[in-house]
């Protein structure tokens, strides 16, 4: 355990790890396959500006109340040091159904519109056409962030191709974007369910009570819309469990708690954190009703769930005033920063009869290693094309002895400024956040310095600038940057 982790969190990281020491051999045995030689289903579920603070199974002084997340780390495995791609949700959710970082896409920076059209390149293995291949049902649910269609503007009237039925998805139900971007419809496949016909004002007041004006479908709810998207994960669980001979990957995508922060009445006061932090006890609750799910139609035990988020929280300098809540714990900044609040992300899977119970694991990982990871746990070989910055976790979450799985990370702000990190080390190229926190940019002096370089195990806070005393570390991190960039690959 690093000397500052307690500092952070003061409850003990190391719970559970003096268990009895995991069989891997078993584990080898039965990777593939779960109780009766069934492949294990896959459930991951992405919330949606979720902060390593606002859970209390990380922060001991979270003022949320987060039971379902806290009993669901005790049943399997806690990352204290995962990482989304980016510290915006678009290019996080690109890498995570490609395995592949954002920036060598088209969009080399920031966030699709609720009108974008299609990013994901046409014929680019997903994640859910590698697991269709492998023969399993493959369903989306919530917020999808990537683009439909291929004209410069989405057309809402006509059929939303490419979207998620074109890269691996059997069935999609969900909304265009987050959900304070217009347009305000569902999506079902390749189809708007409403067409949008009504002019939304928008809204800006009060703080984190914010949407865009737009056109909105008459039906359109925004503080029913998490609900709803939960009841069709529920829906597609009960019934893949009709038909249990054929294993299932659900994506189910919280557009929460992102704004608007909009809880139901039964949550208001839920919490010691305003309109946040209630939105954050329905998210968990909601998570709960999905794990129910799976109880109740006996698919629990034989499904691989991890929950996890895009990036950090937008919990600002002025909400830490207001409320006795750290929605990033102690980490430096906030969503869209280059800064590690901007990027560590709370991940959580369990796994049984593989994923030892009440376990953590400080290995550093990134959202692109889900692909990597099931095609290990499924026996697949990925392509030389595919995958190109995905790494196999599967060691790690099995608690099997290994050396470090990743030699480097990268991630970047909404404005484009990337870190590279090689164990403690952290280069960023740039001065400022790069994203919300003030200063968002500098521009370097001449002769001045023009980046930053942290040591995390000595400095997690990031604090002391070590950029102009330690040059041939950032001369190595930079060297291996541009040969990333280069090369089209990490992996």
């Amino acid at each position: 355990m690093r000397k500052w982790e307690s500092a952070i969190n003061r409850r003990d990281f190391c719970a559970g790890l003096g268990a009895a020491a995991w069989m891997t051999t078993m584990s080898r045995t039965l990777l593939a396959e779960g109780p009766g030689g069934r492949k294990p289903n896959v459930v991951y579920i992405l919330a949606d500006d979720l902060g390593w603070g606002d859970l209390d199974v990380y922060n001991s002084h979270s003022a949320i109340p987060t039971s379902v997340a806290n009993q669901f780390a005790s049943e399997g495995m806690r990352f204290t040091d995962m990482h989304s791609s980016s510290a915006v949700c678009t290019p996080s959710r690109y890498s995570i159904l490609t395995g592949r970082y954002c920036w060598r896409s088209r969009l080399k920076k920031g966030v699709l519109n609720g009108d974008s059209p299609n990013l994901i390149e046409e014929g680019r293995m997903t994640v859910p056409s590698m697991l269709k291949e492998a023969g399993y049902y493959t369903a989306g649910v919530g917020k999808w962030h990537l683009g439909l269609g291929n004209e410069a503007k989405t057309d809402f009237s006509k059929p939303l191709v490419p979207g998620p039925v074109s890269h691996g998805f059997d069935y999609y139900f969900g909304i265009p974007a987050s959900l304070d971007m217009a347009p305000y419809v569902y999506f079902e496949n390749d189809h708007v369910v409403e067409a949008p016909t009504i002019q939304d004002p928008g809204s800006k007041e009060p703080r984190g009570v914010f949407w865009r004006a737009g056109l909105r479908a008459e039906h359109f709810e925004i503080p029913q819309v998490l609900p709803t998207l939960t009841t069709k994960a529920v829906d597609v669980i009960h019934e893949r469990a009709s038909k249990p001979d054929q294993p299932f990957f659900l994506y189910f995508a919280l557009p929460s708690p992102h704004t608007p922060w909009v809880p139901l009445p039964e949550f208001r006061g839920k919490s010691k954190a305003g309109d946040y932090g209630d939105y954050v006890v329905e998210v968990d609750t909601m998570i709960g009703r999905v794990l129910d799910a799976l109880k109740s139609s006996g698919l629990y035990d034989n499904t691989l769930v991890i929950v996890t988020s895009d990036n950090g929280a937008d919990w600002k300098p002025e909400d830490v005033e207001h409320y006795p809540h750290r929605a990033n714990a102690a980490w430096r900044g906030e969503k869209a920063d280059v800064w590690e609040a901007g990027h560590r992300i709370p991940f959580l899977a369990r796994w049984p009869g593989h994923i030892p119970a009440n376990t953590v694991s400080d290995e550093t990982g990134s959202l692109t290693d889900l692909m990597a990871t099931l095609a290990a746990t499924l026996k697949i070989n990925l392509p030389q094309d595919a995958g190109e910055d995905s790494y196999n976790l599967l060691p790690a979450l099995l608690r099997q002895k290994h050396a470090p799985i990743r030699k480097t990370i990268i991630d970047h702000s909404i404005d484009g400024m990337f870190t590279i990190r090689e164990g403690d080390w952290k280069l960023e190229l740039g001065i400022g956040s790069g994203g919300f926190s003030a200063p968002r940019k500098m521009t370097p002096v001449e002769g001045g310095v023009k980046g930053q370089l942290y040591n995390l195990a000595d400095d997690p806070h990031e604090l002391y600038n070590l950029y102009e005393q330690r040059p041939e570390i950032v001369e190595r991190l930079t060297r291996y940057l541009e040969e990333y960039q280069a090369s089209g690959r990490s992996r």
